[in-house]
């Protein structure tokens, strides 16, 4: 079954020609059944890619997705038109008093700043104080699950001398878990960060699991059950052509940037980079729609209760 998302955000057109299935209010409203509810707060400032790359993904699903777009609200965003931010975004405000069988917390380009420096942390700590209460299963991605398990654990992020970028090999670490079901035992990953979370501190917090690691470039996917969350530090959610956009805005800046590892054939950027991350990336997110499907309940407001 489709994701449910309005017919006027431009996420609809795309996924629709790629042959994902989307549906409007009108005939979501024919099926008699209860759709998953999964927010999205997008932090990134190209809000219009972003959202359209995370509905592709739990679009993909068997199961009727209604997407609610959620941005912070105090921050407002200065790459992406006021007047769609009006039309399809929620501040977190006007949520709050909803449950979510499911919500993804995007990266946010300030890695470089003390999680306590970013202008809306105060905020950020109430919404992820908050899922403890009205959200089933929470995603982290990148700085999102950077800022997570920190606030959570107390797990720290560390600045590299250098930048991680690129298309790195990662090994399965746990088999067994249900959101790595079909996973590969080795495959590759897009990474593009400044700072890393390390095994150790991980391993000295209380029940986390990394489920996916690197030798090169670290622990990627950990699962808190405690917290119902899964933080994830790189980026399955990337298009084919994700990485080269940031590679050639470095390099028209005048920024120092090496090449993104093993992503262009032969590492030649004038070559047309291949996705060799995608279908991971379905089984990843079609795993966690899946759980969710698995284990939420069905009336909403038991979410977050005894009950729930």
């Amino acid at each position: 079954m489709p994701i449910k998302i309005p017919s006027t955000l431009p996420a609809y057109e795309v996924l629709s020609s790629e042959g994902v299935m989307v549906m409007d209010e009108q005939q979501a409203s024919r099926q008699d059944i209860r759709p998953l509810q999964i927010g999205l707060l997008n932090l990134m400032p190209k809000k219009i890619q972003t959202e359209t790359q995370f509905a592709r993904l739990i679009g993909a699903t068997p199961l009727q997705i209604e997407l609610t777009l959620i941005r912070m609200s105090e921050h407002q965003t200065k790459n992406t038109a006021a007047e769609h931010m009006e039309t399809f975004y929620r501040t977190f405000a006007e949520i709050k008093d909803r449950k979510f069988d499911g919500l993804l917390i995007t990266g946010a380009p300030i890695e470089h700043l003390p999680f306590e420096e970013v202008t809306y942390w105060d905020e950020l700590r109430e919404i992820m104080d908050w899922t403890q209460t009205n959200v089933h299963s929470t995603f982290g991605v990148c700085w999102g699950g950077m800022a997570m398990i920190h606030h959570l654990h107390g797990v720290q992020k560390h600045v590299l001398d250098h930048k991680i970028f690129g298309c790195y090999r990662h090994q399965n670490l746990n088999p067994s878990s249900p959101y790595l079901r079909g996973f590969s035992d080795d495959f590759v990953i897009p990474v593009s960060r400044w700072t890393e979370i390390r095994q150790s501190e991980i391993d000295a917090a209380q029940n986390l699991t990394t489920l996916l690691g690197s030798d090169e470039s670290g622990p990627c996917l950990v699962e808190d059950p405690d917290h119902r969350a899964l933080y994830i530090f790189n980026h399955f959610e990337y298009d084919s052509g994700t990485l080269k956009e940031e590679y050639d805005r470095d390099v028209e800046a005048g920024n120092a940037i090496n090449v993104p590892k093993n992503y262009y054939p032969n590492d030649d950027p004038t070559k047309q980079p291949q996705n060799r991350w995608r279908s991971h990336a379905h089984l990843l997110y079609g795993n966690w729609i899946n759980d969710i499907y698995q284990t939420t309940k069905y009336n909403l407001d038991e979410i977050g209760t005894k009950a729930g």
